[in-house]
Protein backbone atom coordinates (compact mmCIF):
# COMPACT_ATOMS: atom_id res chain seq x y z
CA UNK A 1 0.00 0.00 0.00
CA UNK A 2 2.82 2.39 0.85
CA UNK A 3 4.46 1.84 -2.54
CA UNK A 4 1.14 2.48 -4.28
CA UNK A 5 0.61 5.69 -2.34
CA UNK A 6 4.12 6.89 -3.15
CA UNK A 7 3.57 6.26 -6.86
CA UNK A 8 0.27 8.15 -6.79
CA UNK A 9 1.80 11.05 -4.88
CA UNK A 10 4.79 11.17 -7.26
CA UNK A 11 2.51 11.21 -10.28
CA UNK A 12 0.42 14.03 -8.84
CA UNK A 13 3.47 16.04 -7.83
CA UNK A 14 4.69 16.10 -11.46
CA UNK A 15 1.44 17.53 -12.85
CA UNK A 16 0.38 21.17 -12.72
CA UNK A 17 1.67 24.19 -10.89
CA UNK A 18 2.22 24.59 -7.16
CA UNK A 19 -1.22 26.13 -6.83
CA UNK A 20 -2.83 23.18 -8.59
CA UNK A 21 -0.93 20.70 -6.42
CA UNK A 22 -1.99 22.58 -3.30
CA UNK A 23 -5.57 22.40 -4.51
CA UNK A 24 -5.19 18.65 -5.09
CA UNK A 25 -3.88 17.87 -1.61
CA UNK A 26 -4.88 20.72 0.65
CA UNK A 27 -8.37 21.82 -0.37
CA UNK A 28 -10.65 22.86 2.43
CA UNK A 29 -12.92 19.81 2.24
CA UNK A 30 -10.01 17.39 2.56
CA UNK A 31 -8.59 19.25 5.55
CA UNK A 32 -12.00 19.31 7.22
CA UNK A 33 -12.40 15.58 6.59
CA UNK A 34 -8.99 14.84 8.13
CA UNK A 35 -9.81 16.87 11.24
CA UNK A 36 -13.20 15.22 11.55
CA UNK A 37 -11.69 11.72 11.34
CA UNK A 38 -9.05 12.52 13.96
CA UNK A 39 -11.60 14.15 16.24
CA UNK A 40 -14.29 11.47 16.24
CA UNK A 41 -12.04 8.39 16.12
CA UNK A 42 -12.37 6.21 19.19
CA UNK A 43 -9.38 4.77 20.98
CA UNK A 44 -9.58 1.36 19.29
CA UNK A 45 -10.18 2.90 15.85
CA UNK A 46 -7.23 5.27 15.63
CA UNK A 47 -5.18 2.87 13.54
CA UNK A 48 -7.73 3.08 10.70
CA UNK A 49 -7.69 6.90 10.44
CA UNK A 50 -5.07 6.83 7.65
CA UNK A 51 -7.19 4.23 5.82
CA UNK A 52 -10.26 6.48 5.87
CA UNK A 53 -8.28 9.55 4.81
CA UNK A 54 -6.58 7.78 1.90
CA UNK A 55 -9.90 6.35 0.71
CA UNK A 56 -11.43 9.83 0.78
CA UNK A 57 -8.48 11.50 -0.98
CA UNK A 58 -8.17 8.84 -3.69
CA UNK A 59 -11.89 8.87 -4.36
CA UNK A 60 -12.12 12.67 -4.42
CA UNK A 61 -9.07 13.38 -6.59
CA UNK A 62 -8.62 10.21 -8.66
CA UNK A 63 -12.17 8.78 -8.66
CA UNK A 64 -10.68 5.54 -7.35
CA UNK A 65 -13.44 3.51 -5.59
CA UNK A 66 -12.78 1.85 -2.26
CA UNK A 67 -13.08 -1.67 -3.68
CA UNK A 68 -9.97 -0.98 -5.81
CA UNK A 69 -7.86 -0.04 -2.79
CA UNK A 70 -6.22 -2.69 -0.57
CA UNK A 71 -5.21 -1.61 2.94
CA UNK A 72 -3.21 -3.83 5.26
CA UNK A 73 -4.33 -2.40 8.57
CA UNK A 74 -7.41 -3.93 10.24
CA UNK A 75 -7.61 -7.49 8.90
CA UNK A 76 -6.78 -9.00 12.30
CA UNK A 77 -9.03 -6.81 14.43
CA UNK A 78 -11.65 -9.57 14.56
CA UNK A 79 -9.46 -11.46 17.06
CA UNK A 80 -9.74 -8.65 19.63
CA UNK A 81 -13.36 -7.56 19.28
CA UNK A 82 -16.53 -8.54 21.12
CA UNK A 83 -19.26 -8.23 18.53
CA UNK A 84 -18.93 -4.74 17.05
CA UNK A 85 -16.55 -3.14 19.53
CA UNK A 86 -13.19 -3.56 21.18
CA UNK A 87 -13.38 -4.11 24.98
CA UNK A 88 -10.31 -1.86 25.33
CA UNK A 89 -12.89 0.94 25.22
CA UNK A 90 -13.66 0.24 28.89
CA UNK A 91 -10.11 1.07 29.98
CA UNK A 92 -11.12 4.56 31.11
CA UNK A 93 -13.84 3.28 33.44
CA UNK A 94 -11.45 0.62 34.76
CA UNK A 95 -8.78 3.20 35.63
CA UNK A 96 -11.44 5.37 37.24
CA UNK A 97 -12.59 2.48 39.44
CA UNK A 98 -8.97 1.72 40.39
CA UNK A 99 -8.41 5.35 41.43
CA UNK A 100 -11.47 5.17 43.71
CA UNK A 101 -10.20 1.93 45.25
CA UNK A 102 -6.68 3.29 45.69
CA UNK A 103 -7.91 6.43 47.41
CA UNK A 104 -10.24 4.45 49.68
CA UNK A 105 -7.44 2.09 50.71
CA UNK A 106 -5.13 4.96 51.66
CA UNK A 107 -7.84 6.58 53.79
CA UNK A 108 -8.52 3.49 55.91
CA UNK A 109 -7.80 4.26 59.56
CA UNK A 110 -9.17 1.26 61.44
CA UNK A 111 -6.42 -1.16 60.40
CA UNK A 112 -3.19 -1.71 62.42
CA UNK A 113 -0.91 -0.46 59.60
CA UNK A 114 -1.81 2.21 57.06
CA UNK A 115 -1.69 1.47 53.32
CA UNK A 116 1.32 3.30 51.85
CA UNK A 117 1.10 2.35 48.16
CA UNK A 118 -1.25 0.65 45.72
CA UNK A 119 -0.09 -0.76 42.37
CA UNK A 120 -2.10 -2.57 39.67
CA UNK A 121 -0.67 -5.86 38.40
CA UNK A 122 -3.16 -7.14 35.83
CA UNK A 123 -2.38 -6.68 32.09
CA UNK A 124 -5.72 -4.86 31.71
CA UNK A 125 -4.17 -1.86 33.49
CA UNK A 126 -1.32 -1.62 30.97
CA UNK A 127 -3.42 -2.15 27.80
CA UNK A 128 -1.95 -5.60 27.09
CA UNK A 129 -4.91 -7.80 28.03
CA UNK A 130 -6.46 -9.51 25.00
CA UNK A 131 -9.94 -9.23 26.48
CA UNK A 132 -9.96 -6.62 29.25
CA UNK A 133 -13.03 -6.95 31.46
CA UNK A 134 -16.21 -5.03 30.83
CA UNK A 135 -18.09 -3.48 33.77
CA UNK A 136 -20.44 -6.10 35.21
CA UNK A 137 -23.86 -4.78 36.29
CA UNK A 138 -23.89 -6.95 39.43
CA UNK A 139 -20.33 -6.14 40.59
CA UNK A 140 -21.01 -2.81 42.22
CA UNK A 141 -21.47 -1.27 45.64
CA UNK A 142 -24.98 0.05 45.01
CA UNK A 143 -27.99 -1.67 46.52
CA UNK A 144 -30.22 -1.05 43.49
CA UNK A 145 -31.15 -3.82 41.07
CA UNK A 146 -29.53 -2.84 37.73
CA UNK A 147 -31.06 -3.37 34.32
CA UNK A 148 -29.52 -6.58 33.04
CA UNK A 149 -28.66 -7.17 29.41
CA UNK A 150 -29.86 -10.21 27.52
CA UNK A 151 -26.48 -11.93 27.89
CA UNK A 152 -25.24 -11.05 31.36
CA UNK A 153 -22.29 -13.20 32.37
CA UNK A 154 -22.27 -15.14 35.62
CA UNK A 155 -18.45 -15.11 35.70
CA UNK A 156 -16.18 -12.16 36.40
CA UNK A 157 -12.42 -12.04 36.13
CA UNK A 158 -10.52 -10.63 39.14
CA UNK A 159 -7.86 -7.94 38.58
CA UNK A 160 -4.88 -8.30 40.90
CA UNK A 161 -3.77 -5.23 42.86
CA UNK A 162 -0.66 -5.08 45.07
CA UNK A 163 -0.81 -3.05 48.28
CA UNK A 164 2.07 -2.20 50.57
CA UNK A 165 1.67 -1.36 54.24
CA UNK A 166 3.71 1.10 56.28
CA UNK A 167 6.80 -0.21 58.05
CA UNK A 168 6.68 -2.16 61.30
CA UNK A 169 9.10 -4.27 63.31
CA UNK A 170 6.39 -6.59 64.63
CA UNK A 171 6.12 -8.81 61.56
CA UNK A 172 6.92 -12.49 62.25
CA UNK A 173 10.02 -14.07 60.69
CA UNK A 174 8.57 -17.44 59.67
CA UNK A 175 7.27 -17.66 56.07
CA UNK A 176 4.06 -19.46 57.05
CA UNK A 177 3.36 -16.98 59.83
CA UNK A 178 3.97 -14.09 57.41
CA UNK A 179 1.40 -15.44 54.95
CA UNK A 180 -1.15 -15.95 57.76
CA UNK A 181 -0.56 -12.39 58.93
CA UNK A 182 -1.10 -11.11 55.41
CA UNK A 183 -4.41 -12.99 55.24
CA UNK A 184 -5.48 -11.42 58.53
CA UNK A 185 -4.64 -7.95 57.22
CA UNK A 186 -6.56 -8.56 54.00
CA UNK A 187 -9.63 -9.73 55.90
CA UNK A 188 -9.48 -6.62 58.06
CA UNK A 189 -9.05 -4.39 55.00
CA UNK A 190 -12.02 -6.04 53.28
CA UNK A 191 -14.17 -5.62 56.38
CA UNK A 192 -13.17 -1.96 56.67
CA UNK A 193 -13.93 -1.25 52.98
CA UNK A 194 -17.32 -2.89 53.37
CA UNK A 195 -18.26 -1.04 56.55
CA UNK A 196 -16.82 2.41 55.76
CA UNK A 197 -17.10 2.62 51.97
CA UNK A 198 -20.02 0.34 51.20
CA UNK A 199 -17.93 -1.86 48.88
CA UNK A 200 -18.94 -5.48 48.46
CA UNK A 201 -16.11 -7.82 49.47
CA UNK A 202 -15.77 -11.58 49.17
CA UNK A 203 -13.10 -13.45 51.11
CA UNK A 204 -11.58 -16.90 50.65
CA UNK A 205 -8.74 -18.65 52.46
CA UNK A 206 -6.22 -17.13 50.06
CA UNK A 207 -7.72 -13.94 48.62
CA UNK A 208 -9.97 -10.96 49.25
CA UNK A 209 -11.90 -9.62 46.27
CA UNK A 210 -13.47 -6.15 46.21
CA UNK A 211 -16.42 -5.52 43.87
CA UNK A 212 -16.44 -1.90 42.75
CA UNK A 213 -17.97 -0.08 39.77
CA UNK A 214 -18.48 -3.27 37.81
CA UNK A 215 -15.02 -4.76 38.42
CA UNK A 216 -13.53 -7.30 40.84
CA UNK A 217 -10.19 -6.29 42.37
CA UNK A 218 -8.12 -9.01 44.06
CA UNK A 219 -5.89 -7.60 46.79
CA UNK A 220 -2.35 -8.85 47.44
CA UNK A 221 0.10 -7.65 50.11
CA UNK A 222 3.82 -7.33 49.46
CA UNK A 223 5.65 -7.92 52.73
CA UNK A 224 7.86 -5.01 53.80
CA UNK A 225 10.88 -7.11 54.81
CA UNK A 226 10.81 -9.04 51.56
CA UNK A 227 10.55 -5.82 49.56
CA UNK A 228 13.56 -4.23 51.27
CA UNK A 229 15.73 -7.32 50.85
CA UNK A 230 14.82 -7.73 47.22
CA UNK A 231 15.49 -4.07 46.47
CA UNK A 232 18.86 -4.08 48.16
CA UNK A 233 19.94 -7.51 46.80
CA UNK A 234 22.47 -7.67 49.63
CA UNK A 235 23.95 -11.16 49.84
CA UNK A 236 22.48 -14.34 48.37
CA UNK A 237 21.60 -15.72 51.82
CA UNK A 238 19.30 -12.80 52.57
CA UNK A 239 17.64 -12.99 49.17
CA UNK A 240 17.02 -16.72 49.63
CA UNK A 241 15.35 -15.99 52.95
CA UNK A 242 12.60 -14.04 51.21
CA UNK A 243 9.47 -16.12 50.63
CA UNK A 244 8.78 -17.26 47.07
CA UNK A 245 5.42 -15.46 47.22
CA UNK A 246 7.10 -12.11 47.89
CA UNK A 247 9.73 -12.74 45.21
CA UNK A 248 7.11 -13.41 42.57
CA UNK A 249 4.99 -10.46 43.66
CA UNK A 250 7.99 -8.13 43.60
CA UNK A 251 9.03 -9.22 40.09
CA UNK A 252 5.46 -8.78 38.89
CA UNK A 253 5.39 -5.25 40.32
CA UNK A 254 8.65 -4.38 38.58
CA UNK A 255 7.46 -5.92 35.34
CA UNK A 256 4.16 -4.03 35.44
CA UNK A 257 5.95 -0.71 36.01
CA UNK A 258 8.36 -1.31 33.12
CA UNK A 259 5.62 -2.31 30.67
CA UNK A 260 3.53 0.71 31.68
CA UNK A 261 6.45 2.99 30.83
CA UNK A 262 7.03 1.24 27.50
CA UNK A 263 3.36 1.55 26.59
CA UNK A 264 3.61 5.30 27.15
CA UNK A 265 6.53 5.52 24.73
CA UNK A 266 5.03 3.32 22.01
CA UNK A 267 1.20 3.46 21.79
CA UNK A 268 1.16 0.65 19.19
CA UNK A 269 2.90 -1.71 21.65
CA UNK A 270 -0.34 -2.72 23.41
CA UNK A 271 -2.23 -3.84 20.26
CA UNK A 272 0.79 -5.85 19.06
CA UNK A 273 0.99 -7.65 22.41
CA UNK A 274 -2.73 -8.40 22.31
CA UNK A 275 -2.43 -9.96 18.85
CA UNK A 276 0.61 -11.97 19.96
CA UNK A 277 -1.17 -13.30 23.06
CA UNK A 278 -4.25 -14.20 21.04
CA UNK A 279 -2.07 -16.13 18.55
CA UNK A 280 -0.25 -18.01 21.34
CA UNK A 281 -3.54 -19.06 22.93
CA UNK A 282 -5.27 -19.88 19.61
CA UNK A 283 -2.61 -22.49 18.84
CA UNK A 284 -3.04 -24.04 22.32
CA UNK A 285 0.24 -22.76 23.79
CA UNK A 286 -1.32 -21.19 26.89
CA UNK A 287 0.53 -23.57 29.20
CA UNK A 288 3.88 -22.93 27.47
CA UNK A 289 4.23 -19.15 27.25
CA UNK A 290 2.88 -16.91 30.02
CA UNK A 291 1.55 -13.41 29.37
CA UNK A 292 4.60 -11.67 30.82
CA UNK A 293 6.97 -13.60 28.55
CA UNK A 294 4.96 -12.51 25.49
CA UNK A 295 5.10 -8.89 26.68
CA UNK A 296 8.89 -9.08 26.98
CA UNK A 297 9.29 -10.66 23.54
CA UNK A 298 7.27 -7.87 21.94
CA UNK A 299 9.13 -5.26 24.01
CA UNK A 300 12.39 -6.47 22.45
CA UNK A 301 11.01 -5.61 19.01
CA UNK A 302 10.54 -1.97 20.03
CA UNK A 303 13.74 -1.59 22.04
CA UNK A 304 16.09 -3.24 19.51
CA UNK A 305 14.36 -3.00 16.13
CA UNK A 306 17.53 -2.82 13.98
CA UNK A 307 17.94 -3.05 11.03
CA UNK A 308 14.40 -1.61 11.01
CA UNK A 309 12.76 1.14 13.00
CA UNK A 310 10.27 0.39 15.78
CA UNK A 311 7.01 -1.15 14.47
CA UNK A 312 4.47 1.50 13.51
CA UNK A 313 1.47 -0.76 12.84
CA UNK A 314 -0.06 -3.69 14.67
CA UNK A 315 0.28 -6.08 11.73
CA UNK A 316 3.97 -5.29 11.08
CA UNK A 317 4.66 -5.66 14.81
CA UNK A 318 2.81 -8.99 14.90
CA UNK A 319 4.81 -10.27 11.90
CA UNK A 320 8.09 -9.32 13.61
CA UNK A 321 6.95 -11.16 16.75
CA UNK A 322 6.43 -14.32 14.71
CA UNK A 323 9.81 -13.87 13.02
CA UNK A 324 11.53 -13.36 16.37
CA UNK A 325 10.04 -16.58 17.74
CA UNK A 326 10.93 -18.60 14.68
CA UNK A 327 14.39 -17.22 13.83
CA UNK A 328 16.07 -16.41 17.15
CA UNK A 329 18.84 -18.77 18.28
CA UNK A 330 17.26 -19.76 21.59
CA UNK A 331 19.75 -22.53 22.26
CA UNK A 332 22.93 -20.44 22.21
CA UNK A 333 21.71 -16.86 22.77
CA UNK A 334 20.05 -15.15 25.70
CA UNK A 335 17.41 -12.53 24.94
CA UNK A 336 18.08 -9.50 27.16
CA UNK A 337 15.25 -6.96 27.49
CA UNK A 338 16.47 -3.71 29.07
CA UNK A 339 13.39 -1.48 29.05
CA UNK A 340 14.68 1.37 31.23
CA UNK A 341 18.41 1.12 30.41
CA UNK A 342 19.03 -0.20 33.92
CA UNK A 343 21.63 -2.83 33.10
CA UNK A 344 25.24 -2.01 33.92
CA UNK A 345 28.26 -3.88 32.50
CA UNK A 346 28.36 -5.94 35.70
CA UNK A 347 24.69 -6.85 35.27
CA UNK A 348 25.30 -7.93 31.68
CA UNK A 349 28.24 -10.03 32.83
CA UNK A 350 26.05 -11.67 35.48
CA UNK A 351 23.35 -12.42 32.91
CA UNK A 352 25.92 -13.97 30.57
CA UNK A 353 27.28 -16.15 33.37
CA UNK A 354 23.79 -17.28 34.31
CA UNK A 355 23.07 -18.13 30.69
CA UNK A 356 26.31 -20.10 30.22
CA UNK A 357 25.58 -21.98 33.42
CA UNK A 358 22.14 -22.95 32.10
CA UNK A 359 23.70 -24.32 28.90
CA UNK A 360 26.38 -26.51 30.49
CA UNK A 361 24.18 -29.58 30.22
CA UNK A 362 23.69 -29.15 26.46
CA UNK A 363 26.55 -31.46 25.44
CA UNK A 364 25.26 -34.23 27.71
CA UNK A 365 21.57 -33.97 26.84
CA UNK A 366 20.00 -31.56 24.36
CA UNK A 367 16.59 -32.07 25.99
CA UNK A 368 17.93 -31.05 29.40
CA UNK A 369 18.32 -27.32 28.68
CA UNK A 370 16.65 -25.25 31.38
CA UNK A 371 15.34 -22.69 30.66
CA UNK A 372 15.01 -23.38 26.93
CA UNK A 373 13.99 -19.74 26.34
CA UNK A 374 16.30 -17.48 28.34
CA UNK A 375 14.61 -14.07 28.89
CA UNK A 376 16.62 -11.75 31.12
CA UNK A 377 15.60 -8.39 32.55
CA UNK A 378 16.99 -6.03 35.18
CA UNK A 379 14.86 -7.69 37.89
CA UNK A 380 15.22 -11.24 36.57
CA UNK A 381 18.83 -11.84 35.53
CA UNK A 382 18.60 -15.65 35.63
CA UNK A 383 15.34 -15.99 33.65
CA UNK A 384 13.59 -17.57 36.61
CA UNK A 385 10.36 -15.60 36.69
CA UNK A 386 8.58 -16.36 33.39
CA UNK A 387 10.41 -19.09 31.43
CA UNK A 388 12.16 -21.20 34.06
CA UNK A 389 10.02 -24.31 33.50
CA UNK A 390 8.18 -23.57 30.27
CA UNK A 391 8.53 -23.72 27.41
CA UNK A 392 10.81 -26.74 27.61
CA UNK A 393 12.88 -27.84 24.63
CA UNK A 394 10.17 -29.87 22.89
CA UNK A 395 7.51 -27.20 23.49
CA UNK A 396 9.82 -24.51 22.14
CA UNK A 397 10.47 -26.51 18.96
CA UNK A 398 6.74 -26.82 18.39
CA UNK A 399 6.25 -23.12 19.12
CA UNK A 400 9.01 -22.19 16.65
CA UNK A 401 7.50 -24.38 13.93
CA UNK A 402 4.04 -22.82 14.34
CA UNK A 403 5.52 -19.31 14.38
CA UNK A 404 7.49 -19.97 11.17
CA UNK A 405 4.40 -21.28 9.39
CA UNK A 406 2.25 -18.32 10.52
CA UNK A 407 4.95 -15.79 9.60
CA UNK A 408 5.24 -17.23 6.08
CA UNK A 409 1.45 -17.16 5.65
CA UNK A 410 1.17 -13.58 6.93
CA UNK A 411 3.95 -12.45 4.57
CA UNK A 412 2.11 -13.98 1.60
CA UNK A 413 -1.15 -12.33 2.66
CA UNK A 414 0.52 -8.92 2.80
CA UNK A 415 2.46 -9.19 -0.46
CA UNK A 416 -0.35 -10.73 -2.53
CA UNK A 417 -3.08 -8.34 -1.34
CA UNK A 418 -5.48 -11.02 -0.14
CA UNK A 419 -8.86 -9.48 0.64
CA UNK A 420 -10.86 -12.55 1.70
CA UNK A 421 -11.25 -12.85 5.46
CA UNK A 422 -10.85 -16.65 5.54
CA UNK A 423 -7.15 -16.59 4.64
CA UNK A 424 -6.48 -14.08 7.43
CA UNK A 425 -8.46 -16.22 9.85
CA UNK A 426 -6.15 -19.15 9.08
CA UNK A 427 -3.46 -17.39 11.11
CA UNK A 428 -5.50 -18.16 14.23
CA UNK A 429 -6.99 -21.52 13.24
CA UNK A 430 -4.93 -24.36 14.67
CA UNK A 431 -4.92 -27.80 12.95
CA UNK A 432 -6.29 -30.34 15.44
CA UNK A 433 -4.89 -33.30 13.48
CA UNK A 434 -1.42 -32.39 14.79
CA UNK A 435 -2.34 -33.91 18.17
CA UNK A 436 -2.52 -37.55 19.25
CA UNK A 437 -5.94 -37.08 20.84
CA UNK A 438 -8.42 -34.22 21.02
CA UNK A 439 -11.00 -33.29 23.63
CA UNK A 440 -13.92 -31.12 22.48
CA UNK A 441 -15.75 -29.13 25.15
CA UNK A 442 -19.34 -27.93 25.42
CA UNK A 443 -19.21 -24.33 24.18
CA UNK A 444 -22.16 -23.23 26.27
CA UNK A 445 -20.28 -24.29 29.42
CA UNK A 446 -17.19 -22.16 28.82
CA UNK A 447 -16.97 -19.21 31.26
CA UNK A 448 -16.71 -16.67 28.41
CA UNK A 449 -18.23 -18.20 25.23
CA UNK A 450 -18.02 -14.83 23.47
CA UNK A 451 -14.21 -15.18 23.41
CA UNK A 452 -14.35 -18.27 21.17
CA UNK A 453 -12.97 -17.36 17.74
CA UNK A 454 -13.80 -20.50 15.76
CA UNK A 455 -15.96 -23.41 16.95
CA UNK A 456 -13.95 -26.64 16.79
CA UNK A 457 -15.13 -29.73 14.92
CA UNK A 458 -13.25 -32.94 14.18
CA UNK A 459 -14.22 -35.63 11.67
CA UNK A 460 -11.09 -37.72 12.05
CA UNK A 461 -9.95 -40.45 14.37
CA UNK A 462 -12.06 -42.65 16.58
CA UNK A 463 -14.79 -41.53 18.95
CA UNK A 464 -13.85 -42.65 22.42
CA UNK A 465 -16.39 -40.89 24.59
CA UNK A 466 -19.32 -38.50 24.36
CA UNK A 467 -21.07 -36.60 27.10
CA UNK A 468 -23.97 -34.26 27.78
CA UNK A 469 -23.53 -30.80 29.21
CA UNK A 470 -23.97 -30.33 32.94
CA UNK A 471 -26.95 -28.30 34.11
CA UNK A 472 -25.15 -27.08 37.24
CA UNK A 473 -23.41 -24.19 35.49
CA UNK A 474 -24.41 -21.70 32.83
CA UNK A 475 -22.17 -18.80 31.69
CA UNK A 476 -25.06 -16.34 31.41
CA UNK A 477 -27.90 -15.30 33.68
CA UNK A 478 -30.96 -17.24 32.51
CA UNK A 479 -34.25 -15.47 31.70
CA UNK A 480 -35.96 -17.13 34.66
CA UNK A 481 -33.35 -15.63 36.98
CA UNK A 482 -34.19 -12.06 35.94
CA UNK A 483 -37.12 -11.98 38.38
CA UNK A 484 -34.95 -12.75 41.39
CA UNK A 485 -33.86 -10.23 44.01
CA UNK A 486 -30.56 -8.35 43.87
CA UNK A 487 -29.04 -10.52 46.60
CA UNK A 488 -29.98 -13.74 44.82
CA UNK A 489 -28.54 -12.48 41.56
CA UNK A 490 -25.28 -11.43 43.23
CA UNK A 491 -25.02 -14.87 44.81
CA UNK A 492 -24.93 -16.34 41.29
CA UNK A 493 -21.92 -14.19 40.41
CA UNK A 494 -18.70 -16.27 40.39
CA UNK A 495 -15.33 -14.56 40.69
CA UNK A 496 -12.41 -16.28 38.94
CA UNK A 497 -14.39 -19.40 38.05
CA UNK A 498 -12.85 -21.20 35.08
CA UNK A 499 -13.96 -24.82 34.48
CA UNK A 500 -11.30 -25.20 31.77
CA UNK A 501 -8.48 -24.41 34.21
CA UNK A 502 -9.97 -26.79 36.79
CA UNK A 503 -10.28 -29.55 34.19
CA UNK A 504 -6.66 -29.14 33.06
CA UNK A 505 -5.46 -29.31 36.67
CA UNK A 506 -7.48 -32.49 37.20
CA UNK A 507 -6.02 -34.08 34.06
CA UNK A 508 -2.45 -33.27 35.07
CA UNK A 509 -3.07 -34.66 38.53
CA UNK A 510 -4.82 -37.87 37.41
CA UNK A 511 -2.53 -38.63 34.43
CA UNK A 512 0.87 -37.09 35.30
CA UNK A 513 2.94 -39.21 32.88
CA UNK A 514 0.43 -40.23 30.23
CA UNK A 515 0.21 -37.15 27.99
CA UNK A 516 0.95 -33.45 27.56
CA UNK A 517 -2.06 -31.09 27.66
CA UNK A 518 -2.37 -28.21 25.15
CA UNK A 519 -5.17 -25.68 25.55
CA UNK A 520 -6.43 -22.15 24.86
CA UNK A 521 -6.92 -20.25 28.12
CA UNK A 522 -8.68 -17.33 26.41
CA UNK A 523 -11.78 -19.20 25.29
CA UNK A 524 -11.00 -22.25 23.17
CA UNK A 525 -13.37 -25.25 23.05
CA UNK A 526 -10.68 -27.82 22.17
CA UNK A 527 -7.87 -29.44 24.16
CA UNK A 528 -5.02 -31.24 22.42
CA UNK A 529 -3.21 -34.23 23.93
CA UNK A 530 0.19 -35.59 22.88
CA UNK A 531 1.39 -38.87 24.35
CA UNK A 532 4.47 -38.73 26.54
CA UNK A 533 7.14 -41.07 25.22
CA UNK A 534 8.34 -43.69 27.66
CA UNK A 535 10.41 -46.86 27.71
CA UNK A 536 8.71 -50.17 26.92
CA UNK A 537 8.85 -51.31 30.54
CA UNK A 538 7.51 -48.04 31.90
CA UNK A 539 4.91 -48.01 29.12
CA UNK A 540 3.54 -51.38 30.25
CA UNK A 541 3.45 -50.23 33.87
CA UNK A 542 1.59 -47.03 33.01
CA UNK A 543 -0.80 -48.94 30.77
CA UNK A 544 -1.59 -51.27 33.66
CA UNK A 545 -2.07 -48.36 36.05
CA UNK A 546 -4.05 -46.02 33.80
CA UNK A 547 -6.30 -48.22 31.70
CA UNK A 548 -4.56 -51.06 29.75
CA UNK A 549 -4.41 -49.08 26.49
CA UNK A 550 -4.73 -45.50 25.15
CA UNK A 551 -8.46 -46.00 24.55
CA UNK A 552 -8.93 -46.82 28.21
CA UNK A 553 -6.97 -43.76 29.25
CA UNK A 554 -9.09 -41.49 27.02
CA UNK A 555 -12.31 -43.00 28.36
CA UNK A 556 -11.07 -42.16 31.85
CA UNK A 557 -10.37 -38.61 30.62
CA UNK A 558 -13.99 -38.34 29.54
CA UNK A 559 -15.11 -39.43 33.00
CA UNK A 560 -12.91 -36.84 34.69
CA UNK A 561 -14.52 -34.11 32.57
CA UNK A 562 -18.07 -35.43 32.72
CA UNK A 563 -20.56 -32.62 32.16
CA UNK A 564 -17.92 -30.42 30.51
CA UNK A 565 -16.49 -32.72 27.82
CA UNK A 566 -18.51 -32.98 24.60
CA UNK A 567 -16.43 -35.71 22.94
CA UNK A 568 -13.01 -37.37 23.02
CA UNK A 569 -11.24 -38.37 19.78
CA UNK A 570 -8.34 -40.83 19.45
CA UNK A 571 -6.06 -39.95 16.48
CA UNK A 572 -2.62 -41.54 16.97
CA UNK A 573 -1.25 -44.34 19.10
CA UNK A 574 1.62 -43.58 21.51
CA UNK A 575 5.19 -44.30 20.43
CA UNK A 576 7.69 -45.91 22.76
CA UNK A 577 11.41 -45.26 23.12
CA UNK A 578 13.73 -48.13 22.25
Amino acid sequence: MLAQMLRIKRRLSHSGSFGERRQNFGDLKTVKFQKAQCGKAKQWERHVIIKRITEYVLLRHLSLPNENIVHIVDQLDFTLHHGVGDPISFSKSLLGAFEVLSESLRKLEDIPLMVSSVQPLDPAFRSTSVYPPEPHPLANEKGVLPKLQKLTSTCIKPLEVMIQLEGSGNWPMDDVAIEKTKSAFLLKIGESLQNNCGMACTATEDDVDVLLSGYAFRLKILHERGLNLLKSQVGSDQVKSVSSVDKKLFVRCQHSSMINGLQGRYPIYGPVVRLAKRWVASHLFSACLVDEAVELLVAHLFLKPLPFSAPCSRISGFLRFLRLLSEYDWTFSALVVDINDDLSPDDEKEINENFMSSRKAYEENVQNINPAMFLATACDKASEAWTRFSPNSSELRRLVAYARSSADLLTKLILRDHIGSYRWECLFRTPLNNYDAVILLHRDRLPYPQHLLFPSELNQGKYVARGNASKDFHPFVLPRDMKRSLKELKDKLMVDFDPLRCFVVDLEREFPHAFKVWYDSLGGDAIGLTWERSSKKRGREEAGEEGNDPIGVLKAVGEVGKGFVRSVHFLKAPRLKQ
